[in-house]
């Protein structure tokens, strides 16, 4: 991966204001933060606490009123739009509550369908596509309209979809939101093996203490601003952790 010595992600001054005057909302306000290459860092916030606005303009996604985003090492700010889509087609990978995929297009489709937009020859998109579903088990059903598959699996063919361009960074959104929790473990040890054996760099945003205890690092926002950053103990120790604390 193509990242700076020791850092993935790196965001300084951050800074999102909405509307002016009586609708001005600053959504956020000053943040630093840094992600080293292979980290797992889950954001955690009450509703209006700014953890999706940071998603989104780290992910490009919305431009910062003030600050900067570094991935790999190139400044977001120094990018013009064209070289901004192209940023986020190659080098950033998105995972959202609502699963997004085509339903007209089967699951092995769907994942190279990012490739195919890219200028990738279909046959070539195809194979990556077929080994990107290897590595979240769905070979069996790559051929399965999304209708076809349960929610866990739609979810775990958007992560190969998302994964499927060799992202610099995974960028992961309520990933749980509309899973039972059986799909939902399963979706949350998905990513922690991506971590641990495949060194992909993830930032996810959740609400769920079970699922932000997987994660190695956790960020705890509150109005716009880092609350809190700590490094979590795996497994049971970090999911009691988060138990006694209803923030």
């Amino acid at each position: 991966m193509n990242v700076a010595k020791g850092v993935a992600v790196e965001v300084t001054g951050l800074t999102k204001v909405f509307g002016e005057g009586d609708t001005r909302v600053e959504a956020l306000r000053g943040i630093d933060l840094v992600v080293a290459p292979g980290e797992f860092v889950a954001v955690m916030g009450a509703s209006g606490s700014g953890k999706s606005t940071l998603l989104h303009t780290i992910g490009a996604l919305e431009p910062p009123t003030k600050g900067d985003v570094r991935i790999g090492g190139r400044s977001l700010g120094t990018l013009d739009d064209d070289a901004l889509t192209v940023l986020r087609r190659r080098q950033i990978g998105f995972v959202f509550q609502a699963f997004n995929l085509v339903q007209v297009l089967t699951a092995e489709e769907n994942v190279a369908l990012p490739l195919v937009i890219d200028g990738l020859p279909e046959r070539e998109a195809n194979a990556r596509a077929a080994e990107a579903l290897a590595l979240v088990s769905l070979t069996p059903r790559r051929a399965h309209l999304p209708g076809e598959l349960s929610g866990g699996e739609q979810q775990r063919v958007a992560i190969a979809r998302a994964l499927v361009t060799n992202p610099v960074l995974l960028l992961v959104d309520e990933p749980t939101g509309n899973l039972d929790s059986r799909a939902g473990e399963m979706v949350m040890a998905l990513l922690r093996s991506l971590a641990d054996e495949q060194d992909h760099t993830i930032v996810m945003v959740t609400h769920d203490a079970g699922d932000a205890a997987m994660a190695d690092r956790l960020v705890r926002l509150r109005d716009g601003i880092v609350l809190d950053d700590q490094t979590l103990p795996r497994g049971r120790a970090a999911a009691e952790l988060l138990s006694e604390d209803p923030s």
